[in-house]
This record gives C-alpha cells, structure tokens and sequence, in this order.
C-alpha cells in the first residue's frame, strides 16, 4: 500500500458550511485502467441520477482524459484523473506521465480526496474496487466518513470472477464503509451472492439491480454519434461491427474481422478504440484501403447509434460492450478473453440461455469469423429474458439512500 503525502490535501474546512443543498448530490468514482466500459457505465448511472424524480448534480471521477469528450446531461460533470495503464503482467504503470507509479497515485488521491471533499456528496458510488485503484481512494473515504452524512455504494458488474476479489478481499473495508452493493445484473446470469460466497453481512447489503438498459444513452447523444453511421457510406448494405472495448487488447480480434469474408451485401465496420496501439490501427488501415467492405472507425464519444444499425456484432466479452449488444437485441459473436476468466464465464452463462454465440480466442480465425457472419441469425429475444430495469431500480435505491441522508441531518 502507498503511503499517502496528507499535507498535500488540505482544503478549506469551512467551505462545506456553504455548499448550496437546493438539492442532492451523487458522486461516482471509476477506476477502470484497460478501457471505457467503467466510465461509460458510470456516466449512464449519473445521467440517470441527474434526471427526474432525483434530479441529483452529479461528479463523475473517471480514469480517461476521453472522458471530457463524452456528451453530458445539464448537472452532470467530470473529473478526469491523470492515466494509468496495466501492462500484460496486470501491473500499472502511468498512461502518459515520465513518472513513478507511487508519485502518480499520491497526485490522484490528492485529487479525489480534494475534489470529494469539496464537492460533499450525499451519495458516492465506487466502481469495483472499494478502496480504488492502489487504495487511492482511502482518503477521500475516511474524510468523508469522518464529515458523517455521505452514504456509500459499492458497485459490481454482475460477473465477478476476478483474482483482486479472491479469498474475501474487501470484506472489512466494504463492513466498515459501505451502506450497500449494487449488482448490475440479473443473478439468473451469475448469483454473486452464492458465487462468491458472500457473508451474511455483506449479503443483507446486496440488491441486484438488474443490467443496465443502454438505449437510454440516445437521451444524451451527442451529433457526432447522430453522424457517424451515415459517413460509413454502407449505401443499403448490412452492416457486421467489431468491438474491442478500449482496444488495449483487442489488436487481435479487430485483425482477425478485418481479414473475415464479408458475406455479399454486407460491410464490416471496426470500432477501434483509444488505446489500440498505433501500429496496429495502422494496418487496419491499409487493410481497408485495399477492400471495399471494411471501414475503420477510431474513437467516438457514444457508439450506440453503430450498434443499433449494426445487423449483427462481433465482440469481446466485456461487461459493458455486451450489456449493450444485449440491449439491442443482437445477433452477437463474443470472442472473450480467457484471463482473468470473467469475461469467459459472462460469456458462457449468456450462450446456455441462448443469447449470444460463443467462441474460444484460439479458434477465432477470418474463415471462422466469416462462417458465423454468413449464418441465418435471428435476433435474441433479450428482454423476456433478462432482467434490464437496472436504471430505475438505481433510482428507486438512490432514493432510499437520499432520505437517510436527509434524516441524519
């Protein structure tokens, strides 16, 4: 564990005093250091929370610089913290900055706790890790707890077949901090409850939300997002999109679809990512200059417009590339990543319900790919299967959180 510079953090006390309370506010903090899906899924969370019944203002603190280019909701803003990156060891290291890990996590953790502080939210959500990234966040947690009227959520993609939550890690700090565990999911998929072996404790504190409908991110889309699908020139044809998350590690299945036979009337479209290596979206590229069928696609701000055209979508398995896929209602191809084994076991759980085809990376091959795209493919009848009222089951647990805040005072 780092240790802390405290003298770094200090803030005017008083200022709390004058904190204008016309109304809540929610803070949620996002660690992830791989891709995007613990951002975006944080941004869809606060753009819920920042609309009616709750009307909350709402911090996001968020791992990407991409963050700022995100369309926002009225009463939604983001902090975006100096990157990190892990490396194929699954050690971090800084993204952009010529400095040492430890100097960069005590720079964020002075930025949470300075930004959590001020900011003094009735409600702070944290993503997946409960001290956050290199315990940056225990900071801002005890000051917060100290203050007395912040109320905490931890919350957990569905699957969490994870080595940083193996043999009961987090089981003192989530007793002592949290007031409560939001489940993204539906258990039918993957009871974390009883697969990770929960004490009754932290059992009591658990509600499964149900997945998170991503159709309502068309309620903040930005033009950008309005546009793209018509600069893809598809001219009538069917459209196969590849996603690879972030693209940190997705350089393989982008070239895999790349190199795949596009059936007759279809035009295979990669969305690559920020953190595709360079060389990599170079070769895509070329590739594309040489075959009429495939356009490359770097980073855009909200791609939900691509997937609601797409006709089918090859993947890989992470939570919220494949909560999307499923609240569209595709035909999907999910290509997941065998280690840490979670996005495996997501990917297995949704084929034996019979909603997403599955396959292996080592069998992922353009000749493979291309069968599957050729393939009669009947869209999965998602919605009457799974639970996907995650956003107003949030909601309605904000509420209850908010009143407890408000009769603490």
């Amino acid at each position: 564990m780092f240790e802390f510079r405290q003298e770094a953090m200090s803030f005017d006390s008083q200022a709390v005093d004058f904190i204008d309370r016309s109304g809540p506010r929610v803070a949620l903090y996002s660690p992830g250091i791989a891709g995007l899906g613990h951002m975006r899924r944080n941004m869809l969370i606060g753009q819920v929370l920042a609309s009616p019944p709750i009307n909350a203002t709402t911090l996001l603190i968020a791992e990407a610089r991409q963050a700022c280019a995100f369309a926002l909701p009225s009463g939604v803003d983001c902090l975006a913290l100096p990157a990190l990156q892990k490396q194929p060891d699954g050690k971090c290291r800084p993204r952009y900055l010529e400095m040492k890990l430890a100097e960069l996590i005590n720079i964020r953790a002075a930025i949470i706790q300075a930004a959590a502080t001020a900011f003094h939210p009735d409600v702070l959500i944290v993503d997946f890790l409960p001290l956050g990234r290199h315990c940056e966040l225990q900071p801002a947690l005890e000051s917060l707890l100290e203050a007395g009227t912040t109320r905490f959520v931890l919350g957990l993609r569905e699957v969490l077949e994870n080595p940083a939550w193996s043999s009961g890690a987090f089981e003192a700090e989530i007793r002592r901090c949290y007031d409560a565990i939001w489940v993204y999911g539906d258990p039918q998929v993957y009871n974390l409850i009883d697969e990770q072996h929960l004490p009754p404790e932290l059992a009591d504190r658990t509600s499964f939300t149900g997945y998170l409908d991503q159709r309502q991110r068309f309620a903040c889309t930005s033009p950008e997002g309005d546009s793209i699908v018509g600069s893809l020139r598809l001219d009538g044809a069917r459209m196969a999109l590849c996603l690879v998350g972030g693209g940190g590690d997705g350089a393989v299945l982008a070239q895999t679809f790349a190199r795949a036979d596009f059936p007759q009337g279809m035009i295979g479209v990669v969305l690559t990512g920020p953190y595709m290596p360079p060389h990599v979206k170079d070769e895509l590229a070329r590739l594309a200059a040489t075959r009429p069928s495939l356009r490359i696609v770097d980073f855009i701000a909200e791609p939900a417009p691509l997937i609601e055209a797409a006709d089918r979508i090859v993947a890989m398995g992470g939570y919220n590339t494949v909560s999307e896929i499923l609240s569209f209602e595709k035909p999907a191809l999910v290509v997941p990543r065998s280690n840490p084994p979670e996005q495996l076991v997501r990917a297995e759980r949704l084929r034996q319900l019979g909603l997403i085809d599955v396959l292996a990376p080592g069998e992922a091959t353009p000749k493979a790919l291309g069968d599957w795209l050729a393939r009669d493919l009947k869209s999965p009848r998602v919605h009457s299967c799974l639970d996907f009222s995650g956003l107003d089951r949030i909601q309605e647990l904000a509420q209850e959180l908010l009143m407890t805040v408000e009769t603490s005072r």
